[in-house]
């Protein structure tokens, strides 16, 4: 059978598994799920309901960016996106959470734009609170390195990163990148590289 990615491709963790796939040069099909109308086929394999879900050529299934992450990089290791040793590899780990956990405050932060009551004031009022807290820690990350383990090149932390920072661009604003230059000149370079530009978010037609 096919390798098959299930996707929304405005998805900041669905992105972050076409960029390692294009990465490692697997071969994917990619089938994109309608996230308010989910097919009975995706439904049944994924229980919790979310993308991306990855179904490797033998059968295994996989949700969860970060395990779909992880066994890629052990299946199919070249080029790698973890540390091999055990503490760096750790630190990978660490960073691409504190990633992911920015990129789903910015997901919550924009769905609060359609909820005006005074619950999701005080609800945005929380989660900027969590997100500007959070962008000085990988500035001054990136402040003292070129990417984020401060190794020569990128890694899944990166990747993760990345990810979740062109979604806040694309749902809300670049006003992130005036504040954080360290961060600006990461973000800009990374997006050279093919398999990133490939993957950038598109505004649907609706």
């Amino acid at each position: 059978m096919n390798r098959t990615l299930y996707y929304h491709q405005q998805s900041n963790f669905s992105r972050k598994i076409r960029i390692l796939l294009a990465e490692k040069n697997l071969d994917c099909e990619l089938k994109e799920i309608n996230l308010a109308n989910k097919p009975p086929e995706f439904v049944k394999i994924s229980p919790i309901g979310q993308v991306p879900v990855f179904v490797d050529e033998d059968g295994t299934v996989i949700w969860d960016s970060t395990l779909i992450a992880e066994y890629l990089d052990e299946t199919y290791p070249q080029p790698s996106f973890y540390p091999s040793a055990s503490h760096t590899r750790l630190e990978c780990r660490k960073w691409e959470q504190l990633a992911d956990t920015l990129g789903d405050n910015i997901i919550r932060l924009w769905i609060l734009n359609f909820t005006n009551d005074l619950a999701s004031i005080s609800s945005r009022t929380k989660l900027e609170t969590l997100i500007n807290r959070l962008l000085p820690i990988f500035e001054g990350q990136l402040r003292q390195s070129e990417y984020l383990l401060g190794g020569e090149t990128w890694t899944a932390a990166d990747v993760a990163a990345l990810c979740s920072l062109a979604y806040y661009s694309f749902r809300l604003n670049e006003d992130w990148q005036i504040q954080y230059p360290y961060l600006k000149d990461w973000f800009n370079k990374l997006h050279e590289r093919e398999s990133v530009k490939s993957t950038i978010p598109k505004k649907l037609d609706t």
